[in-house]
């Protein structure tokens, strides 16, 4: 239950960090696209290292310490991996959605209002997220901790990001600020099933912890480095990048 609990609480942190970053919005505060991008770059850079130093790694070490073998531990991270990845690709697909460049997507949107579909494409976003949170906590608090440090911080700036997308899509500022804030919710709810799952026994940890990394690798390279690059800000947005990896690794090597 102790997992569980941190997990969940680990989820909510980032949540409220969600919100926290969109605060801006409610005082007249803008962002500009070529920021924008390079935030969003620094988002990509935390969940690229998280992804990597947090959840591959890790997973790989358990796995080997279970069965052994550093090749059937690299098996499982790979399918670990490559279920996470397709399983945030299934729900691209199914559920319908809405991004802000890109237009919609998955099934079909007519009956739905458009701001609800941009809350279900960020959610799709956000819940790998809160899931990668939670398992993280199955590994170790100072793992979980680390893991929460880091998507918290790409997740205020991204917050403010959505918000600010809103708000250029003609919703009102609370309207907007509400929106960006609902949106990092669903992260509790991931961390809640992510340390759930873990909790339940040690030996589904190597395949948690990879289906988790799998999952962000996939919304980094299908949402956010696309979203990064279409403006001619790709410079700032590889930076950002590069700056968000070197500081996730530094927590991760101080913190786990």
């Amino acid at each position: 239950m102790e997992t569980i609990l941190n997990g969940t609480l680990g989820g909510l942190v980032a949540g409220i960090a969600t919100a926290l970053g969109a605060v801006p919005v409610l005082i007249g505060k803008t962002l500009s696209q070529r920021a924008s991008d390079t935030l969003l770059g620094f988002a990509a850079g935390v969940m690229l290292s998280a992804s990597y130093f947090s959840l591959i790694l890790p997973g790989i070490d358990i796995a080997t310490e279970q069965y052994g073998s550093t090749l059937i531990a690299s098996l499982i991270a790979g399918l670990g991996i490559a279920l996470g990845a397709a399983f945030v690709a299934w729900l691209n697909s199914s559920l319908p959605h809405e991004h802000f460049i890109t237009g919609q997507e998955g099934a079909d949107t007519a009956a739905m209002g458009r701001i609800w579909l941009f809350v279900i494409a960020i959610t799709i976003h956000n819940f790998p997220e809160g899931m990668s949170i939670g398992v993280a906590f199955g590994d170790g608090t100072t793992s979980g901790i680390s893991v929460m440090t880091g998507i918290s911080l790409q997740d205020m700036p991204e917050g403010l990001a959505v918000a600010v997308a809103l708000i250029g899509r003609g919703y009102s500022r609370w309207k907007s600020f509400l929106v960006a804030a609902l949106t990092g919710m669903v992260e509790p709810i991931g961390a809640l099933i992510g340390a759930s799952a873990v909790s339940v026994t040690h030996e589904i940890l190597p395949i948690g912890l990879t289906f988790s990394a799998g999952a962000m690798l996939y919304i980094i390279s299908h949402e956010i480095l696309p979203e990064t690059h279409r403006n001619g800000h790709q410079n700032r947005a590889t930076t950002g990048l590069l700056f968000g990896l070197i500081l996730m690794m530094i927590l991760d090597v101080t913190l786990g």
